[in-house]
């Protein structure tokens, strides 16, 4: 499969669902996965920051990814996250995600120094992936240097995607792309709050967790030219977001119970250390879980 040209539309990072004794839930998170494909999804991430990654061991990560390969049969490209605590880790679960057979790897990578990043790059790029994304991720700045990101783009042919995760965003897409000439494949995760914008300055994949017929309606209107009808369609979801991306944990608990709710997870369980949920988070969740779930209905009846 030619990762690249799958990866246009929505790409869903998936939430690990947990049972009751604390166990990876592989039957909960092959349905979501199924539920997700006929939703329209071009596309799964997993595990990624959402995926609760640094709290699964190696067996774990390999039961997620394969859950979602074998369910998802080649219908759609599965990245594989290879985010880990250190270069000997990220290495070795970037090895062992290939050799599951994911069509691709996204990796974080901390960026210290300019040869050290390339440093790191090159020992992922040994393994020959057919894919490489990396991780811009900074929640506080603008993360890699366009320089290094060119640099990097000319030196190794499997870098053909970058995953845009800094502030702000918008800006970023837009100069890669320019610098590019619209070759690397730019996909978008944090700042899915302004997907109308990202979809505006030709963001290729936007990788946001859960509400998928809401999120791949809104990228059909805008690719079928109906721009408006997108943007009021995503108007209707900001409540949603401006409660549940305030912080990474807060959408990790929001996702999971709304998950839950659906259905499609037998516990809302996450994993410590976790940011607290208190009974005020918990109140306005349950509101917004109703008003989320009203909105999919609507837009599943259309």
């Amino acid at each position: 499969m030619d990762s690249i040209a799958g990866l246009r539309g929505i790409v869903t990072v998936l939430n690990t669902p947990f049972t009751d004794d604390d166990r990876v839930d592989a039957d909960a998170l092959a349905a979501h996965v199924e539920y997700a494909l006929r939703s329209g999804v071009a596309g799964f991430l997993v595990p990624a920051l959402a995926s609760e990654v640094y709290k699964l061991t190696a067996d774990e990560r390999a039961l997620v990814v394969q859950t979602t390969l074998d369910t998802a049969r080649g219908r759609v490209p599965v990245i594989g996250g290879a985010t880990a605590a250190s270069d000997d880790e990220r290495l070795e679960a970037a090895r062992r995600l290939l050799e599951l057979g994911c069509d691709g790897i996204l990796a974080a990578i901390p960026y210290t120094t300019e040869a050290e990043y390339i440093r790191q790059v090159a020992a992922l790029a040994q393994l020959q992936p057919p894919l490489l994304m990396l991780q811009d991720w900074d929640a506080a700045g603008y993360g890699l240097p366009l320089t290094l990101i060119l640099d990097l783009f000319e030196r190794f042919d499997c870098f053909r995607s970058i995953k845009i995760e800094v502030i702000p965003a918008g800006v970023k897409y837009s100069q890669v792309l320019d610098a590019t000439g619209g070759r690397l494949h730019i996909a978008g995760g944090w700042a899915v709050m302004q997907m109308i914008e990202a979809l505006d300055r030709g963001v290729h994949a936007l990788m946001p967790t859960g509400l998928h017929p809401i999120y791949t309606r809104i990228n059909r209107l805008y690719a079928d030219g109906q721009r408006e009808a997108a943007s009021a369609l995503f108007r209707r979801l900001l409540p949603v977001l401006a409660f549940s991306n305030q912080h990474l944990d807060i959408s990790i608990h929001f996702f999971k119970r709304l998950l839950y709710r659906q259905g499609i997870y037998r516990t809302a369980r996450v994993r410590e250390p976790i940011l607290p949920f208190d009974d005020y988070h918990t109140r306005i969740t349950e509101e917004l879980i109703v008003y989320a779930l009203d909105l999919t209905r609507e837009v599943e009846r259309a």
